[in-house]
């Protein structure tokens, strides 16, 4: 991995060369780490192109993580996710099995992961994956995060029938959704 420098903001960005990629892609992580992610032969001059482009949302971005809480998630270590990652998947069962009580859908394998930026999945052979750090959230956001990733058993992406099967047990899920992006957790 390699860095590149941009001019005109002072940000550093970590570039990862992939050949399994077609397009750019750019994440900002809580711990304020930026990677831009590649195709493996890209020509250095166009993602910095890209980059620079990119550079207002950039620093909008880092800015907003530096004035929110979750960093101090962020932060939590292997140490934590070792300690913690059972009690994790005790509680997410618990509430899967709660939710499940309204949708009645089938899931296979639930994993609990340590991921830099993303609070849960659902893949196309019906298995969850639960970031530990949900273990963190208020109990609101928690929920929600749970429930979403329960509809998409049924729905498999963002479509308003998504959101309907959603709203049947987080009526207010678009206010959590906002907070959850704003990084407010409590």
């Amino acid at each position: 991995m390699s860095q590149i420098k941009l001019k005109k903001s002072n940000i550093v960005c970590q570039l990862e060369r992939r050949r399994n990629i077609k397009n750019l892609s750019l994440s900002v992580y809580p711990s304020g780490e930026v990677i831009v992610r590649a195709p493996y032969f890209y020509p250095k001059f166009l993602i910095t192109k890209f980059l620079e482009k990119k550079s207002n949302w950039l620093i909008k971005k880092i800015n907003s993580l530096k004035n929110n809480q979750l960093p101090t998630i962020s932060q939590k270590t292997k140490a934590d996710y070792l300690k913690d990652k059972e009690r994790a998947r005790e509680l997410i069962l618990e509430r899967l099995k709660y939710f499940n009580q309204y949708y009645n859908f089938k899931f296979e394998k639930v994993r609990i992961k340590n991921q830099k930026s993303t609070w849960g999945s659902c893949s196309k052979k019906a298995n969850l994956n639960f970031n530990f750090r949900i273990l963190y959230l208020s109990d609101q956001l928690r929920d929600y995060i749970i429930v979403h990733e329960l509809c998409h058993l049924k729905e498999l992406n963002h479509s308003a029938k998504f959101w309907s099967l959603v709203s049947l047990t987080i009526p207010n899920y678009k206010i959590l959704r906002k907070n959850l992006k704003k990084g407010i957790i409590n």
